[in-house]
């Protein structure tokens, strides 16, 4: 079989190890954090370290780069619950996170989910790029518990917190996206013009059917592949022209979305 070897130099640069940064800057009251740095990217999620004593830390918020001005290098996050490692039985602290604190991004970006629309096009991905993939039928169980044939982006997220998930690779369409699991960003756009015969709903997973609830959103099958995830992607990467671009370009089918843009002239 012969396999089409993708250049993600990104992708290399984003799994050479976590990023840190202290916070420098702190607005509680609006859940809004600065760092300084030479450079990151908008989207990127991670979390807030607060050493309680020497030797001695907790998580105490999750976050997410919100813009970066290269000039300064000043980064603004938002700051919102940590979601990871949630136990209830244990208790949660009356910690706050100070100036001085650490943000950690990149911390599960060795680790990554693709969803293809074939077992073909998923082996030839997951072949080319050297990352620890966690198979889709782990996916496919947490939306079954959900009751989520149709994957939501909060579905995404549990999985992440379930097993430690930094990326999630989206095939479309000849194209390959990766993006921050959390906060759904695109963080790259790569061609990938292997053969489609074929397309298994709502992504290929070895597990043959997913549980739906009565009702909800979510709730309902999957009838087709390339909307549903398009319309995942732009709904969290309003203001990305690459993306604009490429669905003015492809399928008139979904130029209906190109209204959902917030792109200014």
């Amino acid at each position: 079989m012969k396999y089409i070897f993708l250049l993600l130099l990104a992708l290399f640069e984003l799994n050479a190890g976590v990023v840190k940064s202290p916070i420098v800057t702190l607005d509680s009251d609006e859940n809004i954090a600065t760092i300084k740095i030479n450079k990151i990217d908008v989207g990127m999620s991670g979390f807030i370290v607060h050493e309680i004593a020497p030797d001695h830390t907790s998580i105490l918020k999750n976050v997410v780069v919100k813009s970066y001005d290269k000039t300064t290098q000043i980064a603004i996050l938002k700051m919102s619950d940590y979601t990871g490692l949630r136990n209830n039985a244990l208790p949660t602290g009356n910690w706050s996170v100070v100036v001085g604190d650490t943000a950690v991004f990149a911390f599960g970006y060795s680790r990554a989910l693709l969803i293809a629309p074939s077992e073909e096009i998923y082996h030839q991905v997951s072949k080319s790029i050297k990352i620890q993939w966690i198979h889709p039928d782990i996916f496919a169980t947490i939306l079954s518990f959900k009751g989520h044939p149709t994957p939501l982006k909060e579905d995404f997220e549990a999985m992440s917190d379930a097993s430690s998930v930094g990326l999630v690779f989206i095939y479309l369409n000849k194209k390959l996206f990766m993006l921050d699991i959390k906060s759904f960003k695109i963080l790259t756009i790569n061609d990938a013009p292997l053969v489609q015969d074929s397309v298994k709903l709502p992504f290929y997973t070895r597990i043959e059917e997913i549980d739906a609830n009565w009702w909800g959103e979510g709730s309902n099958e999957l009838e087709s592949y390339e909307p549903h995830y398009y319309e995942l992607l732009v709904a969290f990467n309003k203001k990305d022209k690459n993306l604009y671009e490429i669905i003015k370009n492809g399928d008139e089918k979904l130029h209906y979305l190109l209204d959902d843009f917030e792109i200014g002239n």
